[in-house]
């Protein structure tokens, strides 16, 4: 399941334009089956300067420990505090409910210059 709106990145996160310079960020679907039931999610605090590459948080599963990246440079202003208690949601809707945080771009341009879903598509088939 790869939503063609949606642009990626090649450490399985997601970005959805939320308004004219913010985006939401989860991790995919394909990342989500990877990491296994997820038990436990850290996100960043609201207001955190954020770079491209940047550690964001981290999703625990019962198999692994894995950094969230921030795949574009801005500001923290949403985090889905829901994921404290259900951490689940990550694995049961990745691309809605289960999204991790929000973030006001530094430039909003670059967010046309993540993989779309045909290049993200190409890139989980070699793996």
């Amino acid at each position: 399941m790869i939503p063609e709106e949606l642009r990626y990145t090649e450490e399985h996160e997601w970005v959805a334009r939320t308004g004219e310079d913010t985006v939401r960020i989860g991790i995919t679907d394909y990342a989500q089956e990877q990491l296994g039931d997820v038990v436990f999610v850290q996100l960043p605090e609201i207001g955190q300067t954020v770079n491209s590459g940047d550690t964001l948080g981290e999703v625990e599963s019962t198999k692994s420990v894995s950094d969230i990246f921030a795949p574009l440079e801005g500001e923290v202003v949403g985090r889905n505090d829901a994921l404290d208690q259900q951490p689940e949601l990550v694995n049961s809707d990745p691309y809605g409910e289960g999204w991790m945080v929000e973030i006001k771009l530094s430039d909003p341009a670059s967010a046309d210059d993540l993989l779309d879903a045909g290049a993200y598509k190409a890139l989980v088939e070699k793996e």
